[in-house]
Order: structure tokens, then sequence, then C-alpha cells
């Protein structure tokens, strides 16, 4: 029997193999981004079938195929339960998974990556912050922990308080990233200015986000119709 490997991470993708198999893109802290095979996985009895969906947080233990990892159990942590219950959580969970599957790669040090991950999918499921402004936090820092950060762009004229708070992302902690909220006006600012990011450092167009952007429109929409009748 081949030796098993634990690793921590994240599932980010999950794709469909043949009948009854899973192919899982998992961001983990020991090996970066990896694929793994899961056989069996959709069958209804399979132990894995739990473990094998998008934002599971947990141990996988896995041996070494000839192009991918093989899972054969796990343990998990974290299922992210009131993104599964939450359409607008979940659209923006799965734009960050999306946005950590374009970063990482395999066989990468990808330790601040995940953590910035895990992080903003458990704030994404604190009522009390706004999913706008988590979304902008977590964009600028996963530029700062790829080592991209532009710093705050020349071209505005920015608050001050829009700068102190592009300044505390950047230099803050992780753990201490979603502690705080602003005001409208700053972020409207900050949403501009990580607009002006995408278009800059992220040339592909994200399903998650263009779906969370046509529901955001169509609620809008309906208040205005509200309000009107």
């Amino acid at each position: 029997m081949q030796e098993l490997i634990t690793l921590t991470g994240i599932v980010l993708n999950v794709m469909p193999i043949g009948e009854y198999d899973r192919r899982l893109l998992i961001l983990t802290k020991e090996r970066g981004k990896v694929s793994a095979f899961a056989k069996g996985a959709r069958r209804p009895t399979s132990r894995l079938i739990a473990a094998t969906s998008p934002f599971v947080f947990g141990e996988f233990k896995v041996y070494t195929g000839r192009s991918s990892y093989h899972l054969v159990e796990a343990d998990i942590g974290n299922y992210f339960e009131k993104l599964r219950e939450d359409f607008e959580g979940a659209c923006y969970g799965m734009y960050f998974l999306e946005v950590m599957d374009y970063y990482t790669r395999e066989n990468n040090e990808e330790k601040q990556m995940l953590k910035l991950l895990y992080q903003s999918l458990r704030a994404l499921q604190l009522p009390s912050l706004e999913k706008e402004l988590i979304r902008c936090i977590f964009e600028i820092k996963a530029l700062v922990c790829n080592g991209e950060y532009p710093g705050i762009p020349l071209a505005g004229e920015w608050k001050e308080s829009t700068v102190y708070t592009m300044c505390y992302i950047e230099d803050s902690s992780i753990e201490k990233l979603y502690t705080f909220t602003v005001t409208d006006e700053v972020l409207a600012q900050l949403k501009e200015i990580t607009r002006l990011y995408r278009k800059q450092f992220m040339d592909k167009e994200f399903k998650s986000l263009s779906i969370l952007t046509e529901s955001r429109k169509s609620s809008a929409s309906g208040i205005s119709d509200i309000k009107q009748s």
C-alpha cells in the first residue's frame, strides 16, 4: 500500500469524472494548489461525498498517482454551511475560490493565500459585515500576498479615510482584516479602486462575479419597482 500524505486545505473546485468519481482542486498549506482524484465520491453511500464539495476545509489523506493525488479519506474541520444557505454569500464565496484558483500554483508557498481564503469565507458568514467590503478587502490583500500590490492608484481624488483603510489592509495581519467597517463613501471608493485593480491584474472573466453582478442588478431593479408602485 502506498504511503499516505496528509494535506490541509480548502476545496476550490469539484468536477465529475465518469459515472461515480470526482476530481478536486484543493488549495493546500503544504503543496499549494493540487489536483486530487476521489474514486466513487459521487455514489450516495460514499464516505467521501461530504468532503468533496467546494468550500470544504480540513485534512485530506492522499497518495501520489501518475498525474494527480488520489483521495482516500478526509477529516473536515469546516463545511461553511451558512454560505450554502445564502445565495449571495455563496456567490461571493465561489468568486473567492475562483480568484484563488487563478492566483495559486502547484508546489508554491501558498500558506498566506490559504489563510486569506479561510478568513474571508468566515467573514462572509458574519451578518455585521457588508459583503462588498469583504470583497474589496479580499481583492486588495490577495494582491499583497501575491506580491503584486501596486499601492494606491495615483489617478483619482481619494479621501483620507480611504487611503488610511488601504494602508491598514496592506499592513494588517490576515487575522485582523475583517474587524472594521467603513462609510458608504469610502466603500464606493474602495470598489472603484478594486475595479481598477481587476482590470490591471486579473485578465479573466469570473463566472461567479458575473452571476453576482447580475443578481445585485436584479435586486436593485426590484427594489426600485416596489418604490415606484
